[in-house]
């Protein structure tokens, strides 16, 4: 099969021939219909974050089942199913916990000792965060994967395993937005738009779209924010407590910068919650204003919008059907694999929300 390989770290993707194993008993392969090119993905490719090269990126997939092991049920051949990088056990304190997203289980993975799921001319090939979606197929753990309803097209449908999930659940699961309650998103790329979009459907009364695009800005009002910032104009953590007389209940900064990091915190109300979606790169440090803390105020991590995802990705879809959730919007373009460098290239200029890679197309 076809696979984008990440050979070396800030070197591009390279499309290659690789092979891919059959399902062991708990696992499921995929016939890849579409993959959404991701930020996260990004940090992997400039060194942010460490890659285990070579290795096959990409996270953010839907696609049809193929294939699965004899003890596979959360799907059957034929399905049209989400993937999603949480991979959980079901049996660890996060898991039983209610928290599946925290989950960091071994057992999900293929053992030292067992064949890997990914190998080329016999010598293996990394597998990432136990997905690898840039490529024709995809071998993954049976809790890696939920089946959803065959008339979600499957281009959208991608969005929701990574970008729409981290957003809107960060919103709706992490920091628990209520109605009527005054939000305020940093950046709006794929994941803060669904951010926006979460909180409205949440029902927060305002909304402030914060970023340093006038056409994103624009792009945000679709997805419901009230008002919006431009960062280039002024201080927005000046603009969003004048707008708002003493500041919002709950900031999200959706790009993973310290500067924005410590925005979203002293943009805060008393009471208020910062949450951190952005993957800040490794060793920065946050720098708060201690006195900050005496009005209560919070700042927090979100990790895939803490989400339940086998619960929370067919209601997404629901949303979705039903006109709640904007995902056709959410797509700048569609693209092959070949083009993939071309796409990051794009998303690192900031002049696109999402480029979604189509395996048919």
């Amino acid at each position: 099969m076809k696979a984008a390989v990440l050979r070396e770290v800030g070197k591009p993707l390279v499309i290659e021939n690789v092979q891919i194993n059959k399902p062991g008993p708990n696992e499921v392969l995929i016939r890849t219909a579409a993959a959404g090119v991701c930020h996260s993905d990004l940090h992997f490719i400039e060194g942010s974050y460490p890659a285990q090269v070579p290795v096959v990126l990409g996270h953010e997939s839907a696609g049809i089942v193929e294939q699965v092991g004899s003890e596979v049920r959360t799907c059957k051949p034929g399905d049209h199913v989400i993937t999603c990088l949480s991979v959980f056990c079901g049996h660890c304190e996060h898991c039983l916990g209610g928290h599946m997203s925290r989950c960091q289980s071994p057992e999900v993975r293929r053992q030292q000792g067992d064949d890997p799921r990914i190998t080329q001319d016999g010598k293996p090939i990394n597998q990432f965060l136990n997905l690898s979606s840039f490529a024709e197929q995809m071998l993954v753990h049976q809790h890696a994967v939920v089946a959803v309803r065959k008339d979600m097209p499957l281009d959208r449908a991608a969005l929701i395993g990574c970008g729409v999930t981290t957003g809107v659940g960060a919103v709706i699961h992490t920091s628990n937005v209520r109605p009527g309650e005054t939000v305020a998103v940093i950046g709006c790329g794929g994941v803060g738009l669904a951010a926006i979009n979460g909180a409205a459907i949440a029902g927060a009364g305002r909304i402030i779209a914060i970023d340093v695009n006038g056409t994103k800005l624009n792009l945000a009002k679709h997805f419901g924010a009230t008002d919006v910032v431009n960062a280039k104009e002024g201080d927005p953590v000046g603009q969003v407590l004048e707008m708002t007389k003493g500041g919002v209940h709950h900031s999200f900064e959706a790009i993973g910068l310290k500067q924005t990091a410590e925005q979203a915190f002293r943009m805060l109300n008393r009471g208020g919650t910062a949450n951190v979606i952005g993957m800040i790169p490794l060793g920065t440090k946050i720098e708060l204003d201690g006195f900050a803390f005496l009005g209560e105020r919070r700042i927090q991590g979100s990790i895939m919008g803490s989400n339940r995802f086998p619960i929370d990705m067919p209601r997404l879809i629901d949303f979705y059907m039903a006109g709640k959730l904007k995902l056709d919007d959410m797509i700048s373009q569609r693209i092959k694999l070949e083009q993939i460098n071309d796409a990051f290239a794009e998303l690192k200029r900031g002049e696109v929300a999402r480029s979604v890679i189509q395996f048919d197309a």
